[in-house]
């Protein structure tokens, strides 16, 4: 069970992501370029990454990463907000 959800919050991730890139917003222009180059497929292959390393530690028993994982995603989901609100 901690494997979906830790799957779904990575789906979370990448929709949130993906909306922040695509909204054009100034604070990406204050990222490093390496990780914007590109439409932003560096940074979303370094967020597959860490969705990988948490989907094999909780594969492997190791259930909380599941919830460091989730509060990662919530507060990715909070700043996305802040930017795509505007409120930043």
């Amino acid at each position: 069970m901690a494997i979906l959800f830790t799957f779904l919050f990575g789906i979370g991730n990448f929709a949130l992501h993906k909306a922040v890139l695509e909204s054009r917003h100034p604070v990406i222009g204050m990222l490093p370029r390496f990780l914007v180059r590109s439409g932003g497929r560096a940074s979303l292959a370094v967020e597959f990454l860490v969705l990988l390393a948490v989907l094999l530690l909780v594969a492997n028993g190791q259930t909380g990463w599941s919830w460091g994982y989730f509060a990662y995603t919530a507060s990715n989901a909070v700043a996305a907000w802040l930017i795509l609100s505007n409120r930043w």
